[in-house]
C-alpha cells in the first residue's frame, strides 16, 4: 500500500492510494516500486490540478536514483525528505495505524476478501473525513499559517 494524504489550506484533506497485490509468483516484486510511486504522484497531480509538495520518509524507493530522475522531470513536484527516522512527523503513519486497527479482528478467508476489506476502509477515509485532518494534526505540525 502507498498513500498520499493531501492537504490544501481552506479545503478538506484528501487521500490518494495505490495497492499492490503480491501473489507469490516467482520474480514478482513484493513491494511497491518506483513506477508505482510515479503513477500515484502523477494521478494525484492530475486529480488535484495543482503543484505538489511531497513530504517523504527515506524509504529506499523514495530516494533512489530512478526516483530522483522522475522528480527532476516534473516541474510541478517538490520533494522534502523527513529526518532519518521520524514516523511521528508523517501523517500517513497515523492513517496506516488506523487502518490496521480497523482490520485487527477481521478474518479474511482469501487475499481477495482482505483486499476488498482494505479498499472499503480506504474509500471510507478518502475524502474530507475528520480523521484525515486528525492524522495531519497528529504530527504536531501547523496545517494553516496565520496571515
Amino acid at each position: 500500500m502507498a498513500g498520499l494524504l493531501c492537504y490544501r489550506p481552506g479545503l478538506p484533506a484528501r487521500l490518494y492510494y495505490r495497492l499492490r497485490r503480491h501473489t507469490g509468483r516467482k520474480d514478482e516484486r513484493r513491494s511497491l516500486g518506483e513506477s508505482d510511486y510515479i503513477h500515484l504522484l502523477d494521478g494525484a497531480h492530475h486529480l488535484l490540478k495543482a503543484p505538489l509538495i511531497v513530504v517523504w520518509d527515506r524509504l529506499n524507493t523514495h530516494v533512489s536514483k530512478a526516483m530522483q530522475a522522475f522528480v527532476a522531470e516534473r516541474k510541478w513536484l517538490t520533494v522534502v525528505l523527513l529526518p532519518g527516522y521520524a514516523p511521528e512527523l508523517n501523517p500517513v503513519e497515523g492513517m496506516w495505524a488506523h487502518i490496521k486497527r480497523s482490520l485487527a479482528n477481521l478474518a479474511a478467508r482469501t487475499l481477495s476478501n482482505l483486499e476488498t476489506l482494505l479498499r472499503r476502509r480506504l474509500k471510507a477515509l478518502q475524502t474530507g473525513t475528520p480523521s484525515l485532518a486528525g492524522f495531519l494534526a497528529g504530527t504536531g505540525l501547523a496545517l494553516d499559517r496565520p496571515d
